[in-house]
């Protein structure tokens, strides 16, 4: 089977972690500007201010991905570089600068596709309550609205969020991203909430413009699994997947929030404070998001909690995604197996969780649109003779682009695969020694750029459309 010609194989960034440039031509300051530089908050205390320098190196980057074969390009933009201040006045080098990358794209054939937030927020609008703040949804559709018209005439796809589960409960629950809160889960589900109202009216401005694309929204797909036949197990992993994929996607598709969920925020009193109107522009935008992006690394095992519970210290350690700790209820925990294959970080290499959370997905919501618009590994790149050795990238980006062929087969509507990274890039939370990408950086030759072993094989993937994983 080879992938359909309209299949889009692609790549993603995010503006924090490539562009560096933080205070120049008329940018904002950000939420991540501040906390990035806060000590012990990364790894090494590492931070976007450079980056890789994809600001002043577009040309040089987008030419190797175009020599690479990509298809489509996924980037997201900076809200501070179109509004420094969140909102007010629209900073029209911010504009210039993503019509170059735009431009820049489309003149080798690559398709632009846009993801307006991931997770960097105008320090203005941060301190002013951030998503805790109904002010910062409208702020959001300004923005929004702003990046349609300018940029629309070109750009068919946008994403409004990505991976809100990430960003508020790291920033409400884990504090290991702005605003840094601990342990508020009424402060963690009113942001969520927030988010899903900003998402429903940015999808009703677009398509009032009539601008013919197509607008969506990532989420992380982390499909939670029992780690046996027990019922107890049974009913944690249910559990997990109604708080940690339905009270996602729910809004976004069904335009409601799962009854599960209600239920039992209602009786903790975390319920958030909304108003009729508002989950009646969630109930409106829902039939208009024309698809979903999903963020696939890896499944959750998990087992019921039965006892007393341990509380884990958070840390920025314990905060990168390795199985382990409880859910903030107490409910369950995420559980390491002997029996399954894990990153160096402790992240579960599943692509059969991959096929089997997708006909879960397909069972629940029926025929959506889907776009894989995160999946990679995080890895140490070995060096040897000068080249960059990433055969387990390769072998993992394969696994994975064969459970997508799967799933396709089984029915699941995908049309397109962007793999995490194009480009080594900042982890936000693990500086430089996590490396995603299929070009390599190297941070002792002045940022010089390098093709991986991955470079070459994903350019031979894409040219034979998968025939040849």
């Amino acid at each position: 089977m080879k992938f359909a010609n309209d299949f889009l194989f692609g790549a993603a960034t995010a503006s924090y972690q490539i562009e560096g440039a933080w205070n120049e031509d008329g940018k904002g300051v950000t939420n991540w500007d501040e906390f990035s530089k806060i000590p012990g908050k990364t790894f090494e205390n590492t931070n976007g201010d450079v980056a890789v320098d994809h600001y002043h190196r577009y040309k040089e980057d987008i030419a190797l991905m175009a020599e690479m074969g990509l298809e489509s390009y996924r980037f997201s933009i900076s809200w501070a570089r179109i509004y420094p201040e969140g909102t007010g006045k629209i900073n029209q080098q911010g504009i210039d600068f993503y019509n170059n990358i735009i431009d820049e794209c489309l003149k080798y054939g690559i398709v632009p596709f846009i993801t307006l937030y991931h997770w960097d927020l105008p320090l203005t609008l941060e301190k002013a309550g951030g998503w805790l703040n109904k002010t910062t949804a409208q702020a959001f559709v300004q923005y929004a609205s702003t990046c349609f018209k300018a940029f629309g005439d070109r750009v068919k796809h946008f994403i409004t969020f990505n991976e809100t589960v990430v960003f508020c409960g790291h920033g409400y629950l884990e504090g290991a991203h702005p605003p840094g809160i601990q342990n508020d889960p009424k402060k963690y589900f009113q942001a969520t909430h927030n988010v899903f109202y900003a998402h429903a009216l940015a999808v009703l401005a677009y398509k009032e413009l009539n601008l013919f694309g197509e607008i969506g929204l990532s989420n992380v797909f982390a499909p939670a699994f029992a780690i046996d036949e027990q019922q107890d197990n049974i009913f944690a992993a249910n559990h997990a997947n109604q708080y940690q994929l339905n009270w996602y996607y729910d809004p976004v598709l069904l335009g409601r929030y799962p009854e599960y969920v209600i239920e039992r925020l209602e009786q903790q009193g975390y319920l958030p404070d909304w108003t009729l109107e508002e989950l009646a522009i969630i109930k409106k935008a829902a039939p208009f998001n024309d698809f979903m992006g999903l963020n696939y690394y890896q499944p959750v095992r998990v087992e019921k909690l039965t006892g007393p519970v341990q509380s884990v210290e958070l840390t920025r350690e314990n905060a990168t995604g390795r199985p382990g700790k409880p859910s903030f209820d107490h409910v369950y925990r995420s559980v390491m197996m002997d029996d399954k294959r894990y990153t160096k970080w402790g992240w579960e290499i599943s692509p059969d969780g991959f096929v089997d959370g997708l006909d879960m997905l397909k069972q629940q919501y029926g025929q959506i649109k889907l776009y894989i618009t995160e999946n990679g590994l995080g890895d140490e790149d070995p060096i040897i003779d000068g080249d960059v050795r990433d055969t387990p990238r390769i072998e993992y980006i394969s696994e994975h682009l064969s459970a997508v062929k799967q799933a396709i087969q089984h029915g699941v509507h995908i049309k397109g695969y962007f793999a995490w990274s194009a480009i080594d890039l900042l982890s936000w939370l693990n500086g430089y020694k996590k490396q995603y990408g299929f070009i390599y950086v190297d941070h002792n030759d002045n940022l010089a750029r390098k093709k991986k072993d991955s470079f070459h094989w994903y350019h031979g993937i894409i040219q034979s459309r998968g025939q040849d994983l």
